[in-house]
């Protein structure tokens, strides 16, 4: 199996319950995520040796984050520690017509200070095949932006590949300072992912158009990836594909472009919907599995989408699941029945 690094800011959750508003709330559900860390622990339950970098405040909350880490069998000893505080997230889960909402805490977080000498790339990636970070990471602080680029250098110094998750966030930054900053990494980057419009947004692409009941136009996808290959020298381009029905209904496919041809998955009708934050994580780490263990572009394609589609059943930012269990789904063995 092989040795993944990913590097990204972790979050304490704080959920509502039972799909409250902020305002009905008198508690929360308290958990650890960040899309890396997310991705990382997903590898992990795969079976391949996964490493998180990080920077955590010194103190019992920090310690209980990187703990969390270590209960799924993530290697958390290169995380630097220092700052005073972790970020924090606010998420009420919506039902029905009303969306999920997010509110951010985590302006001056211990990740957005984070300078690159406090971590020893070199130690990190030696033994190393794989570097995965998104495009939230750059867009927390100026100091976190210039974090991911040593990292990235240094990943292809030793040969690493690179996987980038687009994942824009429109609450930590516009399109105008995405696409100022983004192109940057580019040229590090072996497999790109995101979904359908992290890369017009980010990275100033353009999907020419979607069907009349506005379900994607595949042949629209296939150009635009052949653009990015054509200008970042990509090796595979991946999207999620999601009809959005409703908070409690969608439909999830994917594709994956290797340069030459496009590959997509089944769809998959999830309704309803337990949890759907992390899911696009769930699918990144699907696809890193799937490509870095020889799978061919189909394979890992389906193997990512399946991955995607049970982590919206379970709670919280992380996907639990097994491998077995999403071969089983890809085997058409997905009836919820008890196993017993």
């Amino acid at each position: 199996m092989a040795k993944i690094v990913t590097m990204g800011e972790m979050l304490v959750r704080l959920s509502t319950r039972n799909h409250e508003r902020f305002i009905q709330a008198t508690d929360f559900d308290v958990c650890y995520g960040g899309s890396e860390s997310n991705v990382a622990i997903s590898l992990a339950n795969f079976g391949h040796q996964a490493k998180h970098i990080t920077r955590l405040p010194d103190n019992p909350i920090g310690h209980s984050a990187a703990a969390t880490l270590r209960k799924y069998g993530v290697d958390t000893q290169d995380i630097a520690y220092g700052g005073d505080r972790m970020g924090i997230y606010y998420i009420e889960i919506g039902s029905s017509l009303r969306p999920s909402n997010v509110v951010y805490d985590r302006a001056n977080s211990s990740m957005s200070n984070a300078k690159p000498e406090e971590f020893d790339f070199d130690k990190i990636f030696e033994t190393a095949d794989w570097f995965h970070f998104s495009g939230i990471t750059p867009a927390i602080s100026d100091t976190a932006a210039a974090l991911t680029l040593k990292a990235v250098k240094k990943a292809k110094q030793y040969g690493l590949t690179v996987s980038c998750d687009l994942n824009f966030r429109k609450k930590l930054w516009t399109k105008e300072k995405a696409r100022q900053m983004m192109p940057q990494y580019m040229e590090y980057v072996d497999v790109c992912m995101g979904g359908r419009e992290d890369a017009v947004k980010m990275l100033g692409f353009r999907l020419s158009r979607r069907n009349d009941d506005d379900t994607p136009d595949m042949q629209a996808y296939e150009q635009m990836f052949e653009e990015m290959v054509k200008k970042y020298n990509f090796k595979y381009v991946v999207s999620s594909l999601r009809q959005s029905y409703t908070s409690s209904h969608n439909e999830l496919s994917g594709c994956i472009f290797d340069g030459e041809k496009l590959y997509q998955a089944p769809n998959y009708q999830i309704q309803p919907m337990v949890d759907r934050v992390g899911a696009g994580d769930a699918f990144a780490a699907g696809i890193i599995a799937g490509l870095a263990e020889g799978k061919e572009p189909q394979q890992a394609i389906d193997f990512a989408v399946a991955a995607s589609v049970l982590k919206h059943t379970i709670p919280g930012d992380v996907n639990l699941v097994t491998r077995e269990e999403v071969e089983n789904l890809i085997d058409g063995k997905g009836t919820g029945r008890v196993q017993r």
